[in-house]
């Protein structure tokens, strides 16, 4: 049994997405941000950066005590290495794969992530910042779209967690004052991964766990 730390941002929405794809037997337990609910003692000792999702597995393959796992790119490359599936069969598969996991968590999540927060919640508006941020939100939409011009998924022909962890961020587009239809394989990617049964799965536990803690 694995315990999940989540809340319902798109960096949370990449755990359940991979644990429902994997079919791993999770327990979450929600965090509420906007009550500073990650800064507790507990938290803070699974999650040193005191962010969500963290995980802590109760089964690791090779131990036969728990391990706590924080950050969500390592969390989506454990899981994929613990059951050996969303990762590749071969080596350059999975440099394929590792290469573009590093490229969202690097790139396409810190810099929509600051499109987030200067077209919403910065407290003066700063258009400089939410030019550079929209621009380059939009720069990065342009490389997934000429990947996934000449493959199916990110890394290839295979569904990976490189796509798990870039579709919660694209998911959101109209957020980021993205125009999907711009992106002509980009759309056509997102609505692929949108109707696989494990992201319906996660979107709807994760949305039905945290209502319940409101």
């Amino acid at each position: 049994m694995i315990d999940l730390y989540y809340w319902t941002t798109p960096n949370g929405h990449k755990a359940t997405m991979v644990l429902e794809e994997l079919q791993l037997a999770y327990n979450i337990h929600p965090i509420n941000i906007s009550e500073g609910e990650q800064f507790s003692e507990k938290f803070s000792s699974i999650s040193p950066n005191q962010r969500i999702p963290a995980i802590v597995d109760n089964s690791p393959n090779d131990c036969d005590k728990s391990i706590n796992i924080f950050e969500s790119g390592a969390i989506l490359q454990y899981l994929a290495e613990k059951t050996g599936h969303l990762i590749g069969n071969t080596t350059e598969d999975k440099y394929k794969v590792i290469q573009w996991l590093t490229w969202q968590v690097a790139g396409l999540g810190p810099m929509a992530g600051q499109n987030h927060h200067f077209s919403h919640y910065a407290t003066e508006e700063v258009p400089y910042a939410i030019k550079r941020y929209q621009n380059e939100t939009s720069r990065l939409y342009s490389v997934m779209d000429k990947q996934l011009a000449s493959t199916e998924y990110l890394a290839g022909t295979f569904y990976s967690i490189a796509d798990i962890a870039c579709f919660p961020w694209i998911r959101i587009h109209e957020y980021q004052n993205q125009d999907i239809s711009n992106f002509k394989h980009l759309e056509r990617w997102l609505k692929a991964v949108s109707k696989r049964p494990a992201t319906i799965k996660a979107l709807e536990v994760a949305k039905i766990s945290t209502q319940n803690q409101l």
